[in-house]
């Protein structure tokens, strides 16, 4: 079942990490961040990891190092222990998904990135789709999941096949992707698993959407979305082919 997109994710630009900026106490991810979003009215675009018991936690990286004082994989702590840890450049600590998914209550389009727990995109998923789908099962607002990953969209088309779904993707180039091998690198460029896995939509990497796979599945009526955009510039360039940006680092235009 291709579950579609809905149009709320057309209609506004999208926040990545939420509307994330250090220098004013709004770390990526954050539930700062999160009410920034809501309150300017834009959509939000999130990142999943799994803690050690678990727990969906929003937040982008495997390991802890860039984002806070501590360091280690995100997975060998609890979400009680997570939740404890302070975001570098704010006040909050990392929160859980039934945490954002609170804040948001249904007020924008929350679009929700599955990390990669394999490692490199393969097939060794389960654990953080089931807990994603859970936590999704009784939300009511407009939501959406995606990954790179396939494997992990196959799994959430089995475990949840309303929720909408799309597919994370890029140019690919192997020397941006380790350890993911050059063979898995040069299979995904092709965008071949969109069917597979009934896919309604791709967020493409913005600096590659003149590929014409890209224009292929467009036509075939997917939806466009793209990342990350960084100046209206950009987004002007972006919007020629993709339906809607990802941004950040500036404030992208509302419709009217």
């Amino acid at each position: 079942m291709r579950a579609p997109l809905p149009e709320a994710f057309l209609r506004r630009p999208i926040a990545h990490r939420a509307l994330h900026d250090r220098a004013a106490g709004r770390p990526e991810n954050s539930p700062a961040a999160i009410r920034a979003a809501v309150e300017a009215g834009y959509g939000i675009e999130i990142d999943l990891q799994l803690s050690a018991d678990g727990v969906p936690m929003v937040f982008h990286d495997e390991t802890l190092d860039r984002l806070t004082a501590e360091t280690g994989a995100v997975s060998a702590r609890t979400a009680a222990e997570l939740g404890r840890i302070p975001l570098l450049g704010g006040t909050d600590t990392i929160p859980t998904l039934a945490e954002v998914l609170g804040l948001v209550a249904g007020q924008v389009p929350l679009l929700v990135e599955i990390k990669d727990q394999d490692g490199a995109l393969g097939p060794a998923v389960g654990a953080l789709e089931a807990a994603t789908a859970a936590a999704l099962s009784s939300y009511g607002g407009p939501v959406a999941v995606m990954s790179f990953n396939p494997h992990s969209m196959a799994e959430m088309s089995r475990l949840a096949p309303d929720l909408p779904r799309g597919l994370v993707t890029s140019s690919y180039d192997p020397a941006d992707w380790q350890p993911v091998p050059p063979a898995t690198c040069e299979r995904l460029r092709a965008i071949p698993d969109f069917d597979a896995v009934e896919a309604s939509f791709i967020s493409h990497e913005a600096t590659d959407l003149d590929r014409a796979r890209v224009a292929e599945l467009k036509a075939r009526g997917a939806a466009i979305l793209c990342w990350t955009i960084r100046s209206p510039e950009a987004e002007a360039e972006a919007r020629r082919i993709a339906e809607n940006v990802t941004f950040e680092g500036y404030r992208a235009a509302l419709p009217a």
